[in-house]
């Protein structure tokens, strides 16, 4: 299981530096320190060691999201946390950063789309403020996720060459703009666009 899992490692570190088209397994193994043939027992060929690292990210994302819901705190917040902490964990989790980069991967059809899994679950968040009465009621729930998703995979892309776009300053100046536009001004003063509890 520990060659496993540092066979994924390597692997999205590899995707991350080089790009997964010119990625090679020879590549993979001598990063993980092991034969072509240890690789080859775990994964049969390179497909199924992205899926591999694809599935790891996957876990990872579910462990930023599955944060609940603080007692008193609104939906909003929540989303607003939760695009700190992923903002956080994709400068510092190259597996997180690697299955991202694999949902914009042209040569090959995404196993796992995280990007596509992170819009639902913005969607549903937002359904759930919306319903709760957090929205304006100009603006409608589909507005804000576009804008959200737009902004924090455009964040992800450009965080992947240059750290600041992931900064706490960088989602904090996006949500100081955006909530303002997406809530009441009694809600907007209980939100806190830096976050609130560990990031």
């Amino acid at each position: 299981m520990r060659t496993r899992d540092t066979l994924i490692r390597s692997a999205a570190e590899i995707f991350d530096r080089e790009g997964f088209a010119v990625a090679s397994l020879t590549a993979i193994s001598t990063l993980a320190g092991v034969s072509n043939g240890a690789l080859h027992h775990h994964f049969t060929s390179k497909a199924a060691l992205t899926d591999a690292v694809e599935e790891a990210a996957l876990a990872r994302l579910l462990a930023v999201t599955e944060a609940g819901l603080p007692l008193g705190a609104s939906r909003i917040q929540l989303l607003v946390d939760v695009t700190h902490r992923l903002a956080t964990a994709l400068r510092g989790d190259v597996v997180l950063r690697a299955g991202f980069e694999l949902s914009g991967e042209m040569s090959r059809p995404p196993h796992i789309d995280l990007r596509e899994w992170w819009r639902r679950w913005v969607a549903e968040t937002l359904r759930q403020a919306d319903s709760e009465g957090e929205l304006r009621p100009d603006v409608t729930a589909l507005d804000v996720v576009s804008a959200v998703v737009a902004a924090t995979v455009g964040f992800e892309v450009l965080g992947a060459r240059e750290a600041a776009w992931l900064s706490a300053s960088t989602i904090t100046r996006f949500w100081r703009l955006l909530l303002p536009t997406v809530v009441s001004a009694a809600l907007l003063a209980d939100l806190d666009s830096k976050g609130t509890g560990p990031l």
